[in-house]
């Protein structure tokens, strides 16, 4: 399973995401990350792929209630039967 480093923008702080799905909607690549937790229920999170002027790649999470929801449905089609979405 493929590993991101998120760093939190307000804390600098640094969390491991396991990446669970991706995809790509109206050009933005968007992931699904879990804390990477194997058993049970764990928190899922949704990040958007935005670049710096750099070409450095970045992500950061959804905020707005209405892309959240869309993206949601999205990776809530693709997850297998054992996944559930809530959204």
């Amino acid at each position: 399973m493929e590993k991101i480093t998120f760093i939190d923008p307000q804390t600098n702080e640094e969390t491991e995401f396991a990446v669970e799905e991706e995809t790509k909607l109206n050009g933005i690549k968007y992931l699904l990350v879990s804390d990477g937790q194997e058993s049970g229920d764990c928190e899922a999170y949704i990040l958007k792929e935005v670049s710096t002027k750099d070409d450095e790649i970045l992500y950061q999470m959804v905020e707005d209630d209405v892309e959240f929801a869309a993206i949601a449905k999205v990776f809530s089609e693709l997850t297998d039967e054992d996944t559930a979405v809530e959204y």
